[in-house]
């Protein structure tokens, strides 16, 4: 029985990264002896062991063979005669392939620590086109490091997407990659290399996005709600299609609701916000209003941060601090006093509109002759 850590510990160990965890692989061993020793069994589809002292994960040296459609279509060899470079050769990449030893001694048979030294997103083996998700995750790694994908490994994944096993994918697999990938420090990569290999135009046809902005807002180290709102302000060239398209892709890979409520409010309020900066009273609080500003000011805000990212001049951050005053001279109206006032129900609505306009209006003049 021989211990390898392996995987992407090893990896970050030589990028000099911090570890948040280590994976394990056990060489010559079986379920019955790792039991014995007190590891608790916690894998379904292989053999998986959780270390008794470190809970630590520890698998098994195994191959898989291909049985079915998508990711999840394998069958699993594991057994004491299972080598470790056989157990590294399904894994996905050169730089995620290496292993170390209990004694610190590398172990790299596919040449990873090459390709990490050069920058190189390269597959291990022809089973990489096994699993379509890896499609994903050659675009996430790009993202993560800015790394660039060895050409063959480029083709290998446009064939893939030729082949049709992308649409076997589970939705939420999809969103999980490409929320991992949006979140990284080098997002435009993600979609650089979805780009290149067919997958954007095949599987997100929707997206067009602005791989400037999605860099800004890294910069910025913006929330995942933010960058994925940026992918829907370029849908706003659509017209009135621009939202059932935004819905169409929201519904397809089950994008959770705290990202989906902000790219449809950016994108409805999209025309709002871009002329904010020379916007009268009126057009400030039908802004506000389109925004829910009033009753969820922390997505406003947000909202507006897009909308800076998506259009980065000068009229935008004027705009954005024109609204910010107008949301606060709103938010100083007393509603219930004018709906006391206002005699007639149906009246309130207009009545409070007319205190609103002009408190804004009050605040954005007092704001302006202070910025002179």
């Amino acid at each position: 029985m021989k211990v390898f850590v392996v995987g992407g510990a090893v990896r970050d160990e030589l990028l000099g990264l911090p570890l948040a965890d280590r994976d394990w692989v056990v060489v010559g061993s079986t379920p019955e002896e790792m039991s014995a020793l007190g590891y608790k069994p916690v894998g379904r589809d292989f053999p998986v062991f959780l270390h008794p002292v470190s809970h630590e994960e520890y698998a098994l040296a195994r191959t898989e063979r291909k049985s079915g459609r998508g990711y999840k279509g394998f069958m699993v060899y594991a057994a004491p005669d299972v080598t470790l470079e056989e157990d590294l050769r399904r894994r996905d990449l050169t730089i995620n392939a290496m292993a170390k030893d209990e004694a610190g001694n590398l172990v790299d048979p596919y040449g990873g620590a090459r390709d990490l030294k050069a920058g190189v997103l390269r597959h291990v083996s022809e089973a990489f086109a096994e699993d379509p998700l890896r499609i994903l995750r050659v675009a996430r790694f790009a993202a993560r490091f800015g790394f660039a994908v060895a050409p063959e490994t480029q083709a290998l994944m446009h064939a893939m997407v030729d082949s049709g096993e992308a649409e076997f994918l589970v939705p939420e697999r999809v969103w999980q990659e490409l929320a991992r990938g949006l979140a990284e420090p080098c997002p435009a990569r993600l979609f650089d290399v979805l780009d290149a290999c067919g997958y954007l135009r095949r599987h997100l046809p929707e997206l067009r996005p602005d791989l400037a902005a999605l860099q800004r807002a890294a910069q910025a180290n913006a929330a995942l709600a933010v960058r994925f709102a940026l992918l829907a302000w370029p849908l706003g060239a659509q017209g009135d299609k621009a939202e059932d398209a935004l819905q169409a892709l929201c519904d397809r890979i089950r994008v959770p609701s705290a990202s989906r409520e902000l790219a449809l409010a950016t994108l409805r309020c999209r025309p709002l916000l871009e002329g904010a900066a020379g916007a009268s009273p009126a057009q400030l609080l039908a802004a506000l209003k389109c925004a829910d500003a009033f009753r969820r000011p922390e997505r406003f805000e947000e909202m507006l941060q897009a909308a800076r990212l998506a259009v980065d001049d000068e009229s935008t951050f004027l705009g954005a601090d024109r609204l910010r005053h107008a949301l606060a001279a709103m938010q100083g109206v007393d509603a219930g006093a004018i709906a006391r006032a206002a005699g007639k129900p149906a009246d309130i609505p207009a009545k409070l509109d007319q205190a609103r306009e002009q408190a804004i209006a009050e605040r954005v003049k007092t704001w302006q002759r202070a910025a002179r």
